[in-house]
């Protein structure tokens, strides 16, 4: 397997020579029409409004032949080491389910490993609501905590969030959750303030079982299980690898299990945010949501990318990124269900391809990943979009839009219901940023030429979650494979950790520490 620099291959120079085409004039009701493509569990992408034509296609794919995209993620589902950083496997496409052959390490079969956590959590998860687990009140459990940072974090929440109203308009029987990540005490003190401990079960979720900030939270909370009289060994499970202290360890009531071969942004389609997601809304909603992802892991390995959703909007992006120069990216979804979605994203992408070296720690030159950032619509109309529509900068958007809310509760005013003016702003805004509008009062002048591309689903369920989940996983993928870069370690997040034990420990010498350290009475 061949890897090399972006700006060494044919195809990425031959795509720089092509002229941007303009999306005003592209943009037209028959190239909207033919320009979706299935990205699984029923949602669909459409790039009618990005600056691409025939012969960038054509161009794209070479580029993606000649990277050999589909044969690296082929070789990851096999379980190639691909994180070289970590000298480590890829699996969290196998959480999900097995797309490649069976993937054996250290002798253990990972695809039976995982189906195990599965099983061992679907068990779990049912007892508890069912009331068979109780607390040390013996109390039935009504509320879920979990307690983490990063990806044990910012995943989870945003897939509990964005399955809330499913789950209400469903009639399923929920346990409200709760996050705790920040080691800043007033976010555990808010939490703790809102809840009944004597009801409550807490998830704590660190790979290593050593996460400085996840463990500080932890006895946060269990002081004040103490003080309430409640014993925390009753009222806590842990998400952990297996030589963690915290597997097997007496301060929790069970334990389950990751491992070293699911980076924490990838993490969320296993047992960190299986356990919170399965507590809160019953397994068969978190095993729709691996349904969903599967489809789109599967969907992700055709070569064409006419009929791969996740490989075209990858390499759409690295023209838009190498080849235009444009720096970020909105994430853009018209759902407030999704209100911590882009939140995720911009971890999954910034974490993973914020890399300036190569797979061989050579500098490379040409830029990798853009800046991601992103609220709900309409919201963000009445915030950032004046900068989107007019300022100096031009900020690639993608959409995400729904036909139908989940709550199915609406209200019609002036002729039209809640759900059908948020999706008239959806629509208006993807023409509005393409088309612009002249006027002879500059002020008022939109240029337009703000490329655009949208995924759309009839509505936000499980299964469609977890594929637009899947669909960004595979999106930065196969950007990093074709940057040359590693997007599965994160030496950019160790480096904070060891310089705050360092001022923790009195600086160790290092006088610029010492007085920052002052100013704060550390």
């Amino acid at each position: 397997m061949t890897f090399q620099n972006l700006d060494k291959t044919k195809a990425f120079n031959e795509l720089k020579t092509l002229p941007r085409p303009s999306i005003k004039e592209l943009l037209t009701p028959e190239r909207i029409a033919s320009s979706w493509v299935d990205a699984g569990a029923s949602m669909r992408y459409n790039w009618a409004a990005m600056p691409v034509d025939d012969t960038h296609l054509k161009a794209l794919q070479a580029l993606g032949d000649e990277a050999g995209l589909i044969d690296k993620y082929r070789a990851l589902l096999d379980g190639a080491v691909m994180n070289t950083g970590e000298r480590r496997q890829v699996l969290h496409h196998l959480a999900r389910g097995q797309a490649g052959a069976p993937v054996v390490v250290d002798g253990e079969d990972k695809g039976a490993f995982y189906l195990g956590e599965r099983a061992k959590i679907k068990a779990f998860s049912t007892a508890v609501r069912s009331g068979a687990i109780t607390s040390s009140a013996g109390k039935r459990f009504t509320t879920v905590v979990q307690i983490g940072i990063g990806g044990s974090d910012l995943g989870p929440r945003a897939l509990y969030l964005a399955l809330k109203g499913w789950a209400a308009h469903e009639g399923i029987l929920t346990l409200d959750a709760h996050f705790i990540s920040n080691v800043d005490p007033d976010d555990g003190a808010q939490i703790l303030g809102d809840i009944d401990l004597s009801e409550t079960l807490f998830v704590l979720v660190s790979k290593s079982g050593t996460t400085l900030e996840t463990l500080t939270n932890q006895q946060f909370v269990s002081e004040a299980m103490r003080e309430a009289g409640l014993d925390p060994s009753r009222h806590i499970v842990a998400v952990t690898s297996k030589s963690s202290p915290l597997a097997g360890s007496s301060d929790v009531l069970d334990a389950f299990f990751i491992d070293d071969y699911i980076g924490g942004r990838y993490s969320s389609t296993s047992a960190v945010g299986g356990v919170i997601l399965s507590l809160a809304f019953g397994y068969e909603c978190f095993a729709s949501l691996l349904d969903g992802a599967h489809q789109a892991d599967i969907q992700a390995l055709n070569p064409s990318i006419r009929e791969n959703a996740a490989l075209l909007d990858a390499l759409i992006g690295i023209y838009l990124r190498n080849v235009l120069a444009l720096p970020s990216t909105a994430i853009l979804p018209y759902s407030q269900a999704l209100s911590r979605f882009s939140a995720h994203l911009q971890q999954l992408d910034m974490e993973s391809n914020g890399k300036s070296v190569n797979r061989d720690g050579e500098r490379i030159t040409y830029p990798t990943g853009p800046v991601i950032f992103g609220e709900p619509g309409t919201n963000g109309q009445h915030s950032f979009y004046q900068l989107l529509h007019q300022g100096t900068d031009i900020v690639p958007l993608q959409f995400i839009g729904f036909l139908h809310s989940q709550h199915q509760r609406d209200v019609t005013v002036e002729g039209s219901t809640s759900q059908e003016k948020l999706n008239a702003n959806l629509v208006a805004q993807i023409v509005a940023f393409a088309r612009g509008k002249e006027d002879e009062n500059a002020n008022k002048r939109f240029a337009g030429e703000r490329p655009s591309s949208l995924l759309f689903a009839d509505r936000l369920t499980p299964a469609v979650l977890g594929a637009l989940l899947a669909h960004y996983e595979n999106k930065v993928m196969f950007q990093g494979f074709a940057w040359n870069i590693n997007s599965f370690d994160q030496e950019g997040v160790q480096l904070g950790k060891v310089l705050a034990s360092s001022v923790l420990n009195g600086s160790k010498g290092d006088a610029t520490l010492k007085a920052w350290a002052s100013i704060f009475s550390l």
